[in-house]
């Protein structure tokens, strides 16, 4: 439902970047479906991240990464019309958090950039990683890399860092669009899997312990 309702709130031609899809016939695309079954159910969202029994953790988080990467993109995409070099000059997360950007090529020192170019660099980036065969293999038999949930933690740490700015600086806009339920549906997702799986250091969660719609997760 959550799925069907997000596209009816949100421009699909805004997205940042194509979809990532699952191939048919994968394991990885019978996890994603699994899990779109139990999101579509109306299941618990706490019950929902739980990996499934005899299933493999990292394909478990993999699906979540690249799924997270897709619904998180089509919403800041539709939302990238009210987030400006003017309106954003900083990405942030109000006047207490500041996030800059760091990689391994163009920006070597954690860099200020506005907001959109941040989300930019983002995107760019993660979508590199998801089709990077040696970190996100999708042929049988291929292990993950060692350092495949070290990844993965810095991707959701990073999409993390998307919901503080829209929350904070764009949650007028959100709801102005109807899209207050969605968005809020599908940061719950997030907040459970993440801290299901201890994905993400507490401390970079500190700017939404409290939501601002008055729900606390």
């Amino acid at each position: 439902m959550m799925a069907l309702c997000l596209k009816q709130v949100f421009n699909k031609d805004k997205t940042f970047r194509p979809r990532k899809k699952f191939e048919p016939g994968t394991q990885r695309f019978e996890l994603y479906k699994k899990a779109q079954a139990s999101l579509k159910s109306g299941l618990d969202l706490k019950a929902v991240v739980q990996l499934p029994p005899g299933e493999s953790i990292n394909d478990w988080i993999a699906v979540h990464v690249v799924d997270f990467f897709n619904r998180i993109n089509l919403i800041y995409g539709t939302m990238s019309e009210y987030c400006t070099e003017k309106s954003c000059p900083i990405m942030s997360g109000g006047l207490k958090y500041e996030y800059r950007w760091q990689d391994d090529s163009k920006y070597k020192k954690p860099t200020k950039l506005s907001a959109p170019q941040y989300m930019c660099m983002l995107m760019d980036w993660i979508e590199m990683l998801i089709n990077n065969e040696d970190i996100f293999p999708t042929r049988i038999g291929v292990p993950f890399p060692k350092q495949f949930q070290q990844v993965c933690t810095k991707i959701l740490t990073r999409l993390f860092r998307v919901f503080v700015h829209v929350y904070i600086h764009h949650f007028d806009s959100i709801i102005n669009m109807g899209a207050e339920a969605h968005v809020n549906t599908c940061y719950k997702h997030f907040y459970y899997f993440i801290r299901e799986f201890s994905l993400i250091d507490h401390r970079e969660l500190e700017p939404l312990v409290r939501m601002p719609q008055g729900w606390e997760v």
